[in-house]
């Protein structure tokens, strides 16, 4: 059988709102998976995290027949292979005439009915039919279907949810609009990777006009209520459409004031209507007894379905919003002191600042402080941004920025007047690394070694950034390899990627510089656009021979046309070589290509 018909759900799967990004790997793995001498691959994963474009995008310009389950024609023998098969045929025949096909992609596997999942199970034993086969998690499947992967007759990827970094780079490819670092954690956080309630969200969000500017760039911002659509109200009509009363108020107080503890003396909730809702998956109660939402997303639309009086009623009856915040600000210090930057969960500053609630200073200024040592620069200039967006002018916001955007590449604003660190990677922005050296000498001493010199600061620090200047000093590649990892199991991803870079040119043995240089580049594609000089010529270092062409091109202002028309190529494939570069590079978009192309390259490992 050599002709294939495909069906209208197939056009539909095609006419994607977004262009495909993200989960690079993944897409390797299901393309090496079909190839030639493969029996196929099972996907599975959530509702909504993206399982059909992964597949569609794998199998596209291949020669692939399709079919799909339905809920209506569960009942229907062979209903989901009709448009392949006679009107009336048995399983053995329907085996013998798809034998033929080279791909079959099945979709919605757990929608087949029974005489379809049985075929497909079959296809799967006999194996001369490599097949593509989706799935979705925690609903009931035929076990004909099941049995293809706990029979061991495929193997298994598991899709995860869509993790913060490929919604970044989605949101980005998606829209007109460039959205900041809060928006897109709070977008992420609300869908939980469910890619069509991310839309649903975004889409609300774009067409009630809620996306504002961010002074002094080029960023847009999300800030108040969630708008409650009807897509929205149908996600959490399990809690909105609640008919006890005092189920839906004790869902509303712990909206206006999640977490609370389980203490009976505070009454401030139903212990039996409590174990009723968490029965039914609607709360969840941690190891400490604090109780929470289960979804992050039901918090927010009950806030923004209650009205203004019974909201008021709340937020008095539940004030515990200010030792909850001084609690994780508490939290994020104390883990600075400790020298561990790892990420943490912070959902009452998160809802505060999402919602545009005013937060002390201290609280925002020190969130900046945490994700810049953490490499999170973007996230970093956020916070800062918003501490000084409620009319603080503080002076620890406007250091973080500063810090944030001159790590970032870029010389803050007014930065000549900036003291101590602040100056220093003003100094280094510009260029002036002896400059930056001296102030760091005399402000933040780490920060000497991150410009590599080691030797201006002995004696002034500890821990592990005691051992970074040691093995720097002495110009030790394996020693600053110890070093990268202890910094990156500590959370500070940025100075890991520097200690790596600089671990390059320490190595005598040219293998060992190939690892470090790989995994600097990739610790710095996790730090949200960092420039720093130890992170020099680092980058396109990472690329293929054609995407450095192709990125070469692009940052000389070339379009992908014009490079298509050069290089011989089709503008589709010339597309795909620079989203794989830009992934690469952590680059967002061509303006970052300009800065990458002209990194100097770092030295040759020492001779051995």
């Amino acid at each position: 059988m050599t002709t294939v018909t495909t069906s209208p759900r197939d056009t539909k799967a095609l006419d994607a709102p977004w262009p495909f990004t993200g989960r690079v790997d993944e897409l390797e793995l299901v393309r090496r998976s079909v190839a030639a001498g493969r029996s196929g691959l099972v996907v599975t994963g959530p509702a909504g995290a993206g399982k059909t474009r992964l597949v569609t995008e794998a199998v596209r310009g291949a020669d692939c027949a399709r079919v799909a389950g339905t809920p209506e024609t569960r009942g229907i023998p062979f209903a989901a292979f009709a448009h392949l098969l006679p009107e009336t045929v048995t399983l053995h025949r329907a085996v013998h005439l798809l034998s033929g096909v080279r791909l079959l992609l099945v979709d919605d596997a757990h929608l087949l009915d029974d005489s379809s999942a049985a075929l497909l199970h079959q296809l799967a034993v006999h194996g001369r039919t490599r097949l593509l086969v989706v799935a979705t998690d925690g609903v009931p499947a035929p076990d004909a279907v099941s049995r293809l992967w706990s029979g061991e007759l495929l193997p298994r990827l598991a899709l995860a949810p869509l993790p913060r970094e490929d919604t970044a780079e989605l949101l980005t490819a998606g829209a007109d609009t460039v959205l900041e670092p809060l928006t897109v954690d709070r977008l992420h956080r609300l869908s939980r990777g469910d890619l069509r309630l991310l839309r649903e969200l975004l889409t609300a969000v774009r067409q009630e006009g809620l996306l504002v500017p961010v002074p002094g760039t080029d960023l847009r911002a999300w800030r108040g209520p969630v708008p409650v659509t009807r897509a929205v109200r149908e996600r959490t009509a399990r809690v909105l459409d609640r008919v006890r009363t005092e189920e839906r108020e004790t869902l509303d107080r712990l909206a206006f004031a999640e977490p609370l503890p389980l203490d009976p003396d505070l009454d401030a909730l139903d212990l039996r209507t409590l174990e009723d809702l968490e029965a039914e998956g609607l709360v969840t109660v941690d190891g400490d007894g604090a109780t929470r939402l289960a979804h992050p997303l039901h918090g927010p639309v009950l806030r923004a379905a209650a009205g203004r009086l019974r909201a008021r009623r709340l937020a008095r009856a539940s004030d515990r919003t200010g030792p909850a915040l001084e609690a994780e600000r508490a939290l994020l210090a104390l883990r600075v002191a400790q020298a561990d930057v790892r990420p943490v969960e912070t959902p009452v500053g998160d809802w505060l600042a999402a919602e545009g609630a005013p937060l002390p200073a201290a609280y925002p200024a020190l969130r900046a402080r945490y994700a810049r040592l953490g490499g999170r620069l973007r996230d970093a200039a956020a916070w800062a941004r918003a501490g000084l967006r409620d009319g603080h002018d503080d002076a620890a916001c406007r250091d973080e920025l500063a810090l944030a955007v001159a790590q970032s590449g870029d010389e803050p604003a007014g930065s000549g007047g900036t003291a101590g660190a602040g100056a220093a990677w003003a100094a280094a922005a510009r260029g002036d690394l002896d400059e930056a050296v001296r102030t760091a000498a005399a402000g933040d001493p780490y920060d000497a070694v991150r410009f590599g010199a080691p030797e201006r600061v002995t004696g002034r620090l500890t821990g592990v950034f005691a051992a970074h200047a040691d093995a720097l000093e002495r110009r030790d590649g394996p020693a600053l390899d110890r070093v990268a990892e202890e910094l990156e199991a500590r959370g500070f991803l940025l100075f890991a990627a520097e200690a790596s870079a600089q671990a390059v040119p320490a190595h005598r043995d040219p293998r060992a510089a190939r690892t470090a240089r790989t995994r600097a580049a990739a610790l710095a594609r996790r730090c949200q656009g960092a420039r720093t000089p130890a992170l020099s010529g680092l980058v396109l270092g990472e690329l293929t021979a054609r995407q450095r062409q192709i990125v070469t091109l692009a940052a000389a202002g070339l379009s992908n046309r014009q490079i298509a028309e050069r290089l011989t190529l089709s503008v589709r494939t010339v597309g795909n070589h620079l989203y794989g570069a830009y992934t690469r590079l952590g680059a967002g978009d061509r303006g970052a290509l300009p800065w990458l192309t002209d990194l100097p390259e770092l030295p040759e490992p020492l001779p051995a």
